[in-house]
């Protein structure tokens, strides 16, 4: 099939939506660094929206009712929105599902030390990262501490103009005759991945123990008792992550592109989330599934192995047909669903590990995978060709501009999704999102034109009947 710029098509008035809803997508980007924060986000959003707290509308012990728009939250990683439509529930839903977490390096629990006059976290990446690239870049250190008494406190340095910022540092070049002839996996060990946090040392040290005087390290501790009353021992009990610090920015003198720290996946995530908060009055019940984990094999209470969907589910259909393990697998046998996830854009200066035919390209539509795993396919959900052609042909109506792909060269790698995951429920699923450049890294590249297609399409398949 011809491959085509978008921007050639694309009149005036597509130009100013396009424009509008990236900066929407930006400012969330810059909003939901974190799982926790993204989540945060989108109750805040959908609040604002009209949406309601499932546990609340439980308690009331009402009934629910066509146009009905609840929200459920799961430890604060995941979070699900519905609409209630027109047909009943058991008839089965629409649902965009997407993930929220992103590739980062997490703080460990006892990780705080001093080297040789230098204060560090230790630390321990979080998802398939090339761990060189996070080296020597301004990072900021997100999260929640949470204390003995109950308290949480949030906890975001790094983002303001006039906060630190943190780095993790590599050997110079002039020194690196030995490092740079490894491979590139063992050029930067997990294990040197530490945050460099502090060099100043406290002052009056004269208490400490004279075997004990780690006095930078009591002067970082002294500067996060007074700024967030929290101690050492709290560590233990804190969730911190560390992201590159800085704003989603547009791309190229033509503004063409976005450029932004964890677009796999929330550049599928906020552009599900748009597309549910602008649909209304739906015949067949909404569903918008963000969850987390999916990095590290979406496991856990949070990922999408839990049982938090479909408990979520049962609960829908208790409130509206009544409590039957049967509606529940009907429900959602009878559902369809995009597993809204990124693909791998072609790269013109890496050519050799993707197939052109089967590839997507920046600025060339939402992008459709039949499936995904590695080499033979393994892990893939592979979606019916049926499903396909009805999903064509409601783009088609909806004049969304799409593409099908595969994420690379069949033996050159491969990656999967939580489409599998939901298809175990007998449902129709597909794998569906933007294609990015520099997918895993500190920063990716996406397009604003495929940004805007994704909206549309995800509009038009909730709004299928």
């Amino acid at each position: 099939m011809k491959k085509e710029n978008l921007w050639l098509s694309y009149q005036d008035e597509d130009k100013k939506e396009i424009n509008r809803i990236s900066e929407w997508y930006k400012k969330c980007l810059d909003g939901g660094k974190t799982e926790r924060e993204c989540t945060s986000l989108t109750v805040e959003m959908a609040k604002k929206h009209g949406y309601h707290d499932i546990k609340q509308v439980i308690e009331e012990g009402r009934k629910l009712q066509p146009g009905d728009k609840l929200y459920a939250v799961q430890m604060q990683k995941s979070v699900v929105l519905f609409q209630i439509g027109r047909e009943p529930v058991s008839h089965g839903m629409n649902i965009l599902g997407a993930h929220i977490d992103s590739p980062r390096i997490d703080v460990k629990q006892n990780p705080l030390y001093e080297k040789e006059g230098f204060a560090y976290f230790d630390t321990h990446y979080y998802g398939g990262i090339k761990k060189y690239q996070w080296t020597t870049i301004p990072l900021a250190i997100h999260g929640i501490v949470a204390k003995k008494d109950g308290t949480v406190v949030n906890i975001a340095i790094g983002e303001k103009e006039d906060d630190p910022v943190f780095v993790i540092t590599d050997l110079l070049v002039h020194l690196a005759g030995e490092q740079m002839a490894k491979k590139a996996t063992e050029v930067v060990t997990g294990e040197n991945l530490d945050l460099l946090i502090g060099n100043c040392p406290i002052e009056n040290t004269d208490d400490l123990e004279k075997e004990e005087k780690e006095a930078v390290k009591a002067n970082v501790l002294e500067l996060l008792t007074d700024m967030y009353g929290i101690e050492e021992e709290d560590f233990l009990s804190a969730e911190l992550e560390i992201v590159p610090s800085g704003k989603a920015r547009d791309c190229g003198f033509d503004r063409s592109m976005v450029l932004a720290y964890g677009q796999d996946d929330r550049i599928c995530a906020f552009t599900s989330l748009f597309a549910m908060l602008e649909v209304e009055a739906p015949q067949r019940t909404l569903c918008c599934l963000l969850v987390d984990k999916e990095e590290i094999g979406s496991v856990g209470a949070t990922g999408m192995h839990s049982r938090f969907f479909e408990n979520t589910v049962a609960e829908l259909l208790a409130m509206t047909e009544g409590d039957s393990q049967l509606l529940l697998r009907r429900a959602l046998m009878k559902s369809r669903m995009l597993s809204s996830d990124v693909s791998a854009a072609f790269d013109p200066l890496y050519p050799n590990v993707f197939e052109k035919k089967n590839t997507a390209f920046l600025a060339n539509g939402v992008t459709f995978n039949k499936y995904t795993g590695s080499r033979g396919k393994s892990g893939s959900n592979d979606a019916c060709a049926e499903y396909i052609a009805e999903l064509r042909n409601v783009m088609d109506e909806a004049k969304v501009t799409y593409q099908f792909a595969e994420l690379g060269k069949v033996d050159a790698g491969g990656g999967g999704t939580i489409a599998y995951i939901m298809a175990k429920y007998g449902m129709n699923v597909i794998d569906s999102g933007v294609a990015v450049l520099n997918m895993h890294a500190p920063y990716e590249v996406s397009s604003k034109a495929d940004i805007y297609e994704a909206v549309k399409g995800y509009k038009a398949f909730l709004q299928w009947k």
